[in-house]
């Protein structure tokens, strides 16, 4: 695979040959118990996964998108020497996009999104959505076609995605109200654990610089909204009167 002259599968190596370097078999039993993965883990550190990353990139130096996304392409889809699809080369490419995202654009988003479609864990969609997709929604308004559609998509993860991808916009003192209430009034009545927590961390973030846009949301939907959403949403505000316990005698 080539991408503007270069090819990825070089790169793609070393940083798979790093991560088999920092391989700890008993960190990777942990992790494949914690995320409850059905892929081969090598067990590696957060320190380990940025430093192989960063010093692969720094040694590509600057490279326009195509190059990139092909780069996490190569990553993602490669197996082990076994034949085993290997969660840590699936981060490898999460991070990769994470680390160049400013080199990306809403035109890139729908090769996000196709990684975004075989995630299947919070640790690999979160930042993919926030400090990728969010980060490019942060630049470039386009971006808000991409996220209208995942947050009516049929897969959670999606949905969850635009909703974490309003963040950076968030903490930037920029916040989308227009669109998170339409994403917040859609999703109010959904069942599924991963969309309620991400909606109230969403509430959360921007309870902080706006809580009257909070609390009006919460007032309006009452009973409708769910009691993990609207704990999260809460968590950084003064309890209200009926969130205080009830006093003791």
């Amino acid at each position: 695979m080539r991408a503007d002259g270069g090819d990825p599968r070089g790169p793609a190596h070393e940083i798979r040959a790093a991560l088999s370097a920092a391989a700890d078999p008993v960190r990777a039993a942990q992790q494949r118990a914690y995320l409850h993965s059905d892929l081969h883990h090598l067990g590696i550190a957060v320190p380990d996964m940025r430093r192989a990353v960063t010093r692969t990139r720094r040694g590509l130096g600057a490279r326009p998108a195509p190059y990139v996304l092909a780069l996490a392409a190569e990553l993602w889809s490669v197996p082990d020497g076994a034949g085993r699809t290997v969660y840590e080369y699936r981060w490898a490419a999460v991070e990769l996009l994470v680390q160049c995202a400013r080199a990306l654009d809403a035109t890139h988003l729908p090769a996000v999104e196709a990684l975004l479609r075989e995630c299947r864990t919070w640790a690999l969609v979160d930042p993919l959505a926030v400090h990728c997709a969010g980060a490019v929604a942060l630049r470039d308004p386009a971006a808000g076609e991409a996220l209208d559609r995942w947050a009516a998509d049929p897969d959670f993860w999606l949905r969850r995605t635009a909703l974490l991808a309003l963040l950076p916009a968030i903490r930037a003192g920029r916040p989308d109200t227009a669109r998170l209430t339409r994403y917040a009034d859609a999703l109010v009545d959904e069942r599924e654990f991963f969309i309620r927590k991400a909606l109230g961390w969403v509430l959360r973030e921007l309870s902080t610089r706006d809580p009257g846009f909070v609390l009006d949301w919460l007032g309006r939907h009452g009973n409708r909204v769910a009691p993990l959403t609207r704990k999260e949403a809460l968590r950084r505000l003064p309890a209200a009167p009926q969130d205080r316990p009830a006093p003791t005698t």
